[in-house]
């Protein structure tokens, strides 16, 4: 990478986390990394395509931060406990609201979905590997989408980064309700062989229940 074009991406990142996706343009993004707007679209071809190479080179740096921890936690209240805590250091960094921008865009420009895509994958892919592999041998395992669950609480602490807004208390209050979810898998997991057996059909019964 250029120190130009790493300029430009970082300007683009800074640009949407202290002007929001309808403060960016090239000439905010030059003025932020210092350099000539010309520049822009020497090295990306347009705002869009700039905005999309910073959301998915962004992610991915951040992506990698956290790779050893994901693949440490040993139960699922570690893992949300570690998404509180990421959540945390990169709201405060500004980094979560950045995706947050680009996701309110993304609802009038296919460009930003792909980009807003692409990052998020990033991170579902993570939780879904951590979910799949703390479930196994957990009869919730057998009733629940690991693929789901992870977009679910993924997108969980979007939202709740744009809740804290107008509801900090409310949005504390979320978190700790998702962190609630993991002690209950530890409960299941803590059942004797009788009560996870009784628990394991009484969860199909229901899963069957549901698709028709």
């Amino acid at each position: 990478m250029t120190e130009t074009r790493d300029k430009l991406i970082q300007g683009t990142i800074a640009t949407l986390r202290d002007k929001g996706i309808a403060g960016t343009s090239a000439r905010v993004i030059a003025a932020a990394a210092g350099v000539n707007q010309a520049l822009v679209f020497y090295h990306f071809g347009s705002v869009d395509e700039l905005i999309d190479a910073a959301c998915r080179e962004g992610a991915a740096e951040r992506v990698a931060v956290y790779r050893e921890q994901f693949e440490k936690v040993a139960s699922l209240r570690e893992l949300l406990a570690l998404g509180r805590s990421l959540n945390e250091t990169e709201r405060a960094a500004g980094n979560v609201a950045v995706l947050a921008q680009v996701l309110a865009g993304a609802q009038q420009d296919h460009n930003l979905a792909a980009a807003a895509q692409h990052a998020l994958a990033l991170w579902i892919e993570e939780i879904e590997t951590a979910l799949v592999r703390l479930l196994a041998g957990n009869p919730v395992a057998e009733v629940v989408d690991a693929a789901g669950l992870a977009r679910g609480i993924a997108a969980s602490f979007i939202g709740i980064e744009l809740y804290e807004g107008v509801d900090p208390d409310g949005a504390d209050r979320a978190l700790a309700a998702l962190e609630t979810l993991g002690v209950l898998v530890e409960v299941v997991e803590d059942l004797g062989p009788v009560a996870r057996r009784a628990l394991r059909a009484r969860l199909r019964r229901t899963q069957r229940s549901s698709k028709q």
